[in-house]
């Protein structure tokens, strides 16, 4: 054998071994168009009069206002601001009872003060002693305002005292347009607007000894009696509190909350609603705004199992989907924005059910979400012969 010859043989032998373990570039890869869910405008039953906003919690661009957007008299809502700043001060443990009231001449003589305006009050006979959570509850569910002003010297000492006091929290909790003058809501000085009830709200609910006292129909107090909740709507539409208001500068007057099932969750409605004629035409108008915020809760489906959102092709003529290998939707309110950026990675050859990239959603009102992408078929390597014949493609 002659040294070309050899030559040429080791050169063959060279170019098969090459052609056989030279690696493969990526298969080329594309990404799909998506479309984008659509969801429809909100249109909320908002009453004529008045003023009025609403929000679903943890749905901060569902806040919706209606009417007059300056402050106004919140006649008996002000006894949940009373209730958070004493609790801020004198705290509570749910299921506690808490230490005891002994109802002092001062606190017995507001039962006569706040009865000559004609507010609401309860029976506080001499030598009567509650616990701090029996007094909230007679505060808060009849509405007492002689239990309020009482909760109010007993936390701390004097009205000056709690008036500084109810104005410090209300700094702290960002609620700029509230202000609150005494316990009970009878000053038509105490004023906010739909908008800051609103936050107010959600602090009250965040709280485990307010919510469980708005939420409560009926107790009874020894010494007092038998205590009916004044918010006429609780368990009505889902309605779980929280606070009636009626005076004749405010009007009749609410803070509500509603809790519904949606799309596999409990979702919790707050709003404030100011300034009605009664409290039966009210309730009415509250219903019918309750009903429009729940329709329009709705579940966007971002993806379905086995949705295409990209796909691989290979120099050998393979070709495989990149597609959602799980289903993924949220719960939305209102019209919502949603757009998708995909991401595959390099790839040559895999395996039917390869994770191989991912895709992420980004959903107005929501954090955003990610669901992995996989092949939807294997893509082989293509064999020893297709190497051979075609010398370092795709290298």
């Amino acid at each position: 054998m002659t040294i070309s010859v050899v030559a040429v043989l080791v050169l063959a032998v060279g170019y098969l071994v090459a052609a056989a373990v030279v690696p493969f570039a990526p298969a080329s890869a594309t990404t799909s168009t998506y479309q984008a869910p659509t969801s429809s405008v909100p249109d909320l039953t908002f009453p004529g009069y008045g003023a009025t906003a609403v929000e679903a919690v943890d749905f901060p661009e569902s806040l919706r206002t209606s009417g007059d957007r300056g402050r106004r008299s919140i006649a008996s809502i002000s006894k949940v601001v009373t209730a958070l700043v004493v609790l801020d001060a004198k705290p509570l443990d749910p299921g506690e009872d808490g230490p005891s009231i002994a109802f002092n001449a001062e606190m017995q003589g507001l039962y006569a003060k706040y009865l000559a305006v004609n507010g609401e009050v309860a029976p506080m006979s001499a030598g009567l002693k509650l616990s701090e959570h029996q007094t909230m509850q007679v505060m808060l569910m009849k509405s007492a305002n002689n239990y309020a002003g009482a909760l109010a010297l007993w936390a701390f000492g004097s009205m000056d005292a709690y008036r500084s006091a109810a104005a410090s929290w209300l700094d702290e909790h960002g609620l700029d347009d509230t202000v609150i003058e005494e316990p009970t809501g009878l000053d038509p000085d105490n004023e906010s607007t739909a908008t800051d009830l609103v936050e107010l709200g959600q602090l009250a609910l965040a709280d485990p000894v307010v919510k469980e006292i708005v939420g409560t129909k009926e107790v009874r107090v020894p010494g007092v009696g038998d205590i009916e909740n004044s918010n006429k709507l609780l368990g009505l539409d889902g309605i779980e509190g929280i606070k009636t208001g009626t005076l004749d500068e405010a009007g009749a007057c609410l803070l509500f909350a509603a809790t519904y099932e949606r799309g596999g969750r409990t979702v919790t409605v707050v709003g404030a609603m100011l300034g009605g004629e009664d409290h039966d035409s009210l309730d009415v108008d509250v219903q019918r705004l309750l009903r429009s915020v729940a329709d329009n809760f709705q579940v966007v489906t971002l993806a379905h199992e086995g949705q295409t959102f990209g796909s691989y092709s290979t120099p050998w003529r393979d070709q495989a989907d990149a597609v959602a290998a799980k289903a993924s939707e949220v719960l939305v309110w209102g019209r919502t924005e949603v757009t998708a950026k995909t991401h595959l990675d390099p790839l040559s050859v895999g395996d039917d059910g390869e994770q191989v990239g991912r895709v992420r959603f980004t959903i107005s009102d929501h954090d955003p979400v990610t669901v992995p992408l996989v092949l939807d078929r294997s893509i082989e390597d293509p064999g020893i012969w297709w190497r051979w014949t075609n010398p370092f493609q795709g290298a």
